[in-house]
């Protein structure tokens, strides 16, 4: 019997193509969406459920993957999501690989359909496959590949890279049983004051965006995955987080087809399988004040008439207050389908998030035809991707398939030639004061285990009198005092701030506090400089900083490839996809070769 785990990975692979190739890897490709005649399994699944039935197949709840126990509350929610609610699919968020993939394979196993899993795959896998930290040591039980933000590969200006971010996402994805990326992003962030985007974009220009996210769906559709573009019709020019509320874009329709509506169109082009709907209102396309999400003027008419989208339309969180607010769930659940939704995500509550969608078949607010085409979407996407005949993945092929240290170095290498440096007024970078006395000071919350651990620990490498430092934001203010004073006795004080960035700040700015620290630390001559690690608009707020480079993220990935950077190890090459009004425009960033030593 052969154990030569090279072997094992070949045979995976090719056995992978195979199946993909013949279940339709690409989306565009193979048909998979909007055509004419659909598969006999198809036909005799949708004849065979109930009214209840094809509704439950669109209502996909939201699943951890962590460890539960068998008898604990969430699996047995779990298992009446499947066995008695029969829902179409799920929405699985954070977890260790093994676990994930071994809770997919459980809910398959007991579903009487094959279930549809998707994840927020923005940053790789390993953006919801990783083992996270283990405290108090803040140990890295590692996981899937975890990449820049797709703000990093707007600098780079690379569309190979955007595409072997796709490749390397589905390959891992898929070999953790999920089939669908709610990515990628494309809204184009051109308000600095975004507070739910951000770095999440590719950038500020909508054919860079465009040019990239196209990219990246070949990249992930070539490869058994299905794309997702967000948030349409877009999400960049808000200063309003839609969790929390419900954003408005008072801009023009001349201005929407100029800008949010680009990347969108290309992608559609470009065969991109779903798209999900933005919940925020823009009067030029509707002016009944209802959220794109809710609105058969954005999603029918625009979307699929005008722009002739035939893929999955899919709901952003139908949990977030930007649709509860106005209507409640069942309402809005009962509008979305009726604008032209296919696959309500995350609903406050399956059970009467499926009752809803009946009794608006049996209200007369649509049709059961109307539901039938979203639910022949969902089973022919089934069908395609081969799930009818194989559901569950190979458990043991896996280790050899997530994390691999090939797919590390395209990280890497993304991460790499992203760093920006945005300004150099002393020339500061690369370091190179032999012996230099260093103090590092990361400022980040408290719960962020991970900010400051590669980063300092790649500059120790080099610099064997590093002295460290970790402020919490929550009581930052407490510590600046004793910190200028450390500086005092530094011939070199770096600030990495981790603020700010998209995805767990109800706010882009800095505190003032922080602020006040930078400044006395350049008045008094330290020369600071400052790298961002979350918000890259930072600068703003900072004017005076001689120095201020840009890592875009603060995954290890990005903190490793910002040291290097610091220390010249490898060359700099990034460039601004985002002005920083008023002080740094679209495409600037001082290029640096390596420094040979």
């Amino acid at each position: 019997m052969m154990r030569n785990p090279k072997w094992l990975l070949v045979l995976s692979v090719l056995l992978a193509s195979a199946s993909c190739k013949t279940a339709g890897s690409n989306p565009a490709e193979s048909g998979q969406f909007g055509t004419a005649t659909s598969s006999r399994w198809t036909d005799s699944v949708l004849a065979s459920l109930t009214l209840r039935e094809k509704a439950a197949q669109i209502v996909w709840p939201f699943v951890l993957g962590d460890y539960v126990s068998g008898d604990s509350p969430q699996w047995r929610r779990l298992t009446q999501h499947v066995q008695q609610e029969k829902v179409g699919g799920f929405i699985i968020s954070v977890g260790s690989p093994t676990e994930v993939a071994a809770k997919l394979n459980a809910l398959q196993s007991m579903s009487e359909l094959p279930l549809l899993f998707a994840a927020d795959l923005e940053a790789g896998a390993g953006f919801r496959a990783r083992g996270g930290y283990f405290v108090p040591n803040a140990i890295d039980l590692g996981g899937a590949i975890v990449f820049p933000p797709e703000m990093a590969i707007g600098a780079t200006g690379d569309t190979t890279l955007a595409y072997e971010q796709g490749r390397l996402t589905a390959i891992e994805g898929r070999a953790l049983g999920i089939h669908i990326a709610y990515a990628p992003v494309l809204d184009v962030n051109n308000n600095p004051d975004n507070p739910v985007i951000n770095t999440r974009s590719y950038g500020e220009d909508p054919e860079l965006v465009a040019r990239m996210g196209v990219a990246f769906i070949h990249g992930l559709q070539d490869h058994g995955m299905i794309a997702t573009g967000k948030h349409f019709p877009g999400h960049g020019d808000t200063g309003m987080n839609s969790h929390l509320a419900l954003p408005v874009v008072t801009v023009s329709r001349k201005r929407l087809d100029a800008l949010e509506l680009v990347p969108f169109w290309a992608a559609i082009k470009g065969g991109v399988g779903a798209i999900m709907s933005f919940h925020g209102v823009m009067p030029a396309l509707d002016s009944s004040n209802v959220p794109g999400t809710l609105s058969a003027k954005v999603l029918t008419d625009l979307l699929r008439g005008e722009m002739g989208f035939k893929g999955i339309i899919v709901s952003d969180a139908m949990d977030m207050q930007g649709v509860l607010n106005q209507f409640g769930a069942a309402e809005a659940a009962k509008r979305g389908i009726s604008a032209g939704i296919d696959i309500l995500l995350q609903p406050v509550n399956v059970s009467e998030t499926i009752d809803a969608v009946v009794a608006g078949v049996r209200e007369g607010r649509y049709t059961e035809a109307r539901l039938d085409s979203s639910v022949r979407r969902v089973l022919e996407t089934k069908r395609k991707l081969g799930l009818a005949r194989n559901k569950l993945v190979d458990l043991n092929a896996l280790r050899f398939l997530v994390g691999d240290s090939s797919n590390v170095q395209v990280a890497r290498k993304v991460a790499e030639k992203s760093i920006t440096l945005v300004k150099d007024s002393l020339r500061q970078i690369p370091l190179s004061i032999p012996g230099a006395r260093v103090l590092s000071i990361t400022v980040a919350r408290r719960p962020d285990l991970a900010a400051g651990n590669a980063f300092n620990a790649e500059l120790r490498s080099s610099l064997p009198n590093l002295r460290t430092e970790f402020v919490a934001t929550e009581n930052a203010a407490l510590h600046y005092s004793r910190l200028i004073a450390a500086a005092d006795s530094a011939d070199v004080t770096i600030v990495s701030s981790y603020m700010g960035h998209s995805w767990d700040a109800l706010t882009v700015s800095a505190p003032q506090a922080f602020t006040n620290f930078v400044q006395s630390l350049a008045q008094q001559g330290r020369k600071p400089i400052v790298v961002a690690f979350g918000n890259p608009y930072l600068l703003q707020q900072l004017p005076w900083v001689g120095t201020y480079l840009v890592a875009w993220g603060g995954f290890p990935v990005s903190q490793t490839a910002a040291a290097r950077a610091l220390l010249g190890k490898t060359a700099i090459s990034g460039h601004l996809p985002i002005s920083i009004p008023p002080y740094a425009s679209r495409g600037a960033g001082e290029d640096r070769a390596i420094q040979l030593r």
